[in-house]
């Protein structure tokens, strides 16, 4: 295939993924997904390879909903796939780590075979049991578990299993209309492709899948060949909810011959007795998108480009999540993966990398009875940090690096929820000092409008030791988060009263090189 053909078909996938995203955050019910952008949509070959992803979405999703197609193929008996069906999934080993983020597959057929798949996963605002916070025992007290199912089968939805869902969690009308969103962008994605197969006279994709995929693999060894080779290592050291201590340890091993980068995560943590343990498939997110943002950044976000990186994970691990861990609040750690990784390509790519950030977002939900007593239970929503310094420019202030999301506007928060912000700005000097200076964070203050009691699950972290520099480079500010003027470290769930405030103030970046 040459290359004007190549890029022509390339950008007609890419406008296929990113309007299959944008219908999703068009018709989503939840502000998580409507304003914040929580989510991931891809597509994928007949082969359940990722071709390409939309434009917007987290890492952690992005990358996970790569292992989730095969994952759910794997469970699926092909030759019974119909047109119209739509198979479902939230186990977090097979997709994004925790019960909340619910994994949708759409076959795609053209002449009565499978062609595609179109695919998509969402942050929901409610799966039942505990909630986000970190304070389950184990998993089952998470919430919901689903299996692999059929959605819908040959386009008539499972009346059973939507029952089940309607019945086990607090929100049922904004999960439904969040599902209904993804099916939505599902048959978007297939009506979009045949279209393109139409126009260029295509029977299948198969051609261009492998052409795409397997030019992304050869650069990316190609840029990994042009590294020194041999093992570098990096270390970040962060503490999470109730106070608990996270070291993350990193070896980093370069093979230029092979063209491949093997991450070694020995050394780190072990499981937690709180829900912040990390599946491997989250796990590999975050790693992947550390070495593929620094090596290629350019280069697509695929099957191949993913491909040359490989994992190696100790088996008591608190970023190997075994059965029955509790994982609802994952990302309190899965956010920090990078941060070990880009200290140990620091010492071979030191233009490349930035220093130390906020790390995780700081989550929030809060369930009660607004003023005329109609219950409520709000979808997540994030408050970020300052992010790490970079080589030639300063950090971002109130990012969310990682991850990616957006903040979901205080206007919107009032309008959906029975909530008041008393204050909302950068925090000026909690970025750590250096060449570049890091980020700033941000002072958010707020309390409910409301004549009951109501429950509090936040998720803050960095509250005893702020992000580290790097070449010289400053300390950010640790974080603080205070309950009527009063610091607290045990965040897990809480009963409030109506005039309760809560104010936080989120840690600053690291900075780079000496002043």
């Amino acid at each position: 295939m040459d290359g004007v053909e190549l890029q022509i078909l390339w950008s007609n996938l890419i406008g296929i993924v990113s309007e299959q995203a944008r219908a999703l955050q068009r018709i989503a019910f939840s502000p998580i997904v409507r304003e914040a952008g929580d989510l991931a949509n891809g597509l994928f070959d007949e082969n359940a390879r990722m071709v390409a992803q939309a434009v917007t979405g987290t890492p952690g999703h992005i990358n996970s909903l790569a292992a989730a197609a095969r994952n759910l193929l794997a469970h699926t008996d092909m030759d019974q796939l119909k047109p119209g069906d739509v198979l479902i999934t939230n186990d977090p080993w097979m997709s994004a780590g925790h019960f909340f983020d619910i994994t949708v597959i759409s076959p795609i057929f053209r002449d009565g075979r499978i062609i595609a798949y179109a695919g998509s996963t969402i942050h929901h605002s409610d799966i039942g049991g505990y909630g986000i916070g970190s304070g389950a025992r184990d998993i089952h007290e998470e919430g919901l578990w689903i299996p692999v199912m059929k959605l819908y089968e040959e386009g008539k939805p499972n009346e059973t299993l939507f029952s089940i869902i309607k019945r086990n969690v607090r929100t049922p009308d904004a999960l439904m209309g969040d599902l209904g969103a993804q099916v939505s962008s599902g048959m978007i994605a297939a009506e979009r492709l045949n279209a393109l197969c139409d126009r260029y006279g295509l029977d299948d994709i198969s051609t261009l899948s492998e052409e795409i995929i397997s030019r992304s693999e050869k650069a990316t060894r190609d840029a990994i060949a042009k590294l020194p080779a041999g093992t570098w290592h990096g270390a970040s050291t962060f503490d999470v909810p109730g106070g608990e201590v996270i070291e993350l340890t990193t070896a980093v091993t370069v093979d230029p011959e092979k063209g491949e980068i093997t991450i070694d995560f020995e050394g780190s943590s072990g499981p937690s007795a709180m829900g912040i343990n990390v599946v491997p498939a989250y796990t590999h997110a975050y790693a992947t998108f550390a070495i593929r943002s620094t090596l290629n950044p350019d280069l697509p976000n695929n099957a191949g480009s993913l491909a040359p990186i490989k994992l190696k994970l100790p088996d008591e691990c608190v970023v190997n999540a075994r059965y029955p861990s509790p994982v609802n609040a994952r990302h309190v750690v899965g956010m920090y993966v990078p941060f070990p990784i880009l200290k140990a390509l620091a010492q071979i790519m030191p233009d490349a990398v930035i220093a130390e950030g906020s790390g995780a977002v700081w989550t929030i939900q809060i369930q009660g009875k607004d003023a005329s007593g109609k219950p409520f239970t709000s979808s997540m929503f994030n408050y970020s940090g300052g992010m790490g310094a970079r080589a030639q420019k300063p950090g971002l202030s109130a990012i969310c690096y990682p991850t990616g999301v957006s903040a979901v506007p205080v206007e919107v928060l009032e309008a959906s929820y029975p909530i008041a912000f008393t204050c909302k700005e950068l925090e000026r000097g909690t970025g750590g000092e250096g060449r570049q200076p890091g980020g700033d964070g941000q002072r958010i203050g707020y309390r409910m409008r409301t004549n009951s009691r109501w429950l509090l699950n936040t998720i803050p972290s960095r509250l005893t030791r702020g992000p580290e520099g790097i070449f010289g480079g400053g300390d950010g500010a640790k974080g603080v988060f205070r309950i009527n003027g009063e610091d607290v470290t045990d965040t897990r769930k809480r009963e409030m009263n109506p005039d309760d405030e809560v104010f936080m103030i989120t840690p600053g970046g690291g900075g780079y090189g000496a002043a």
